[in-house]
């Protein structure tokens, strides 16, 4: 049985750590409440270059007629072969399973997929370690071309999968420079049939207290057979750009989109579930003073009893 001071020092011990967790708890709602007015505000542009998207698609052939080749590279689809995976989990931790519902998610992706070379794209340093700890790193050489220019020639494969490159810092900090500029990373490697396929892993945000992990398509896009179907819709249109044009724009365009909107609701949901979190640690941490209190109270009266026994049978014989 534990004494009076050790539970003295076990209640102050659970109050220190009552302290730290409602103000990271409070903390968080503060973030949160930023992050999620962020993640809403995208969601209609989002929505709406998808709508724009597929009406275009349904009017307009992306193939061209002229040469019949593709409109646009990024609708090319290819047995996939060589797959490329972004996940997105957090950088830090006190998150609940946050962080564990997508590295799993993404380990039943490349587990269901034994056949397939997968590059992993890890955004959030707890993603990042644990999947560094289980597969290699893959390497490159700077090589000088014709122009004297240098380029980063990746070297041979060390395995099936290889983690191709890490951001961490990047949902602490969430710029759309370096959100496109990897976006126009995931462009490239498709446009050069380095990759044929590309997915995404990150946690939807729903509500507060409710995120969904999700495993989107991003390259290639999804696209109507037009070739069968035609013009569905009466009339004709006239678009100004050409269509080419447009293709050019908004297909690159969308897959930014299609990112950072991914960054913005895993942003969103790290924070409700740390803060969820932190609310569940602090009520437990009240539960556990007032149980430990009760029993430092018990084993006070106790030892009390006990003392006043002993001074009595003293007393009785003398």
């Amino acid at each position: 049985m534990a004494n009076v001071l050790d539970l003295r020092r076990r209640i102050r011990s659970v109050k220190n750590t009552r302290q730290i967790t409602k103000a990271m708890k409070m903390v968080s709602a503060a973030k949160l409440r930023r992050a999620q007015e962020r993640a809403l505000a995208a969601r209609p542009y989002a929505k709406m270059i998808t709508s724009v998207l597929e009406s275009l698609t349904r009017r307009v052939s992306i193939f061209d007629e002229e040469t019949g080749n593709l409109r646009h590279p990024l609708f090319a689809t290819r047995p996939e072969k060589r797959v490329l995976i972004v996940v997105i989990s957090g950088d830090k931790g006190f998150a609940g399973a946050f962080n564990a519902n997508i590295t799993k998610t993404a380990f039943q992706f490349i587990s269901g997929n034994p056949d397939r070379e997968i590059d992993v794209e890890a955004i959030g340093r707890k993603g990042r370690d644990l999947l560094r700890r289980r597969f290699p790193i893959a390497s490159y050489t700077e090589q000088t071309d014709e122009n004297g220019g240098k380029r980063q020639v990746r070297n041979e494969r060390k395995g099936k999968i290889e983690i191709t490159g890490d951001h961490p810092g990047m949902l602490l900090k969430l710029e759309a420079n370096r959100v496109f500029e990897l976006a126009q990373s995931i462009i490239s490697r498709y446009v050069h049939e380095e990759i044929d396929a590309a997915y995404i892993v990150y946690n939807e945000f729903k509500s507060v207290i409710s995120q969904k992990v999700v495993v989107d398509q991003l390259l290639p896009i999804s696209r109507n057979d037009t070739t069968s179907q035609g013009d569905t819709s009466p009339g004709e249109y006239l678009y100004e750009p050409s269509a080419q044009e447009i293709f050019n724009q908004l297909l690159p365009r969308y897959v930014e989109v299609q990112v950072y909107r991914a960054l913005l609701d895993s942003n969103a949901a790290f924070y409700a579930a740390q803060m969820t979190a932190m609310d569940s640690a602090t009520k437990n941490s009240a539960d556990m003073l007032e149980s430990l209190t009760l029993y430092m109270n018990k084993v006070r009266q106790a030892a009390i009893t006990r003392e006043i026994i002993e001074v009595v049978s003293g007393a009785q014989a003398l």
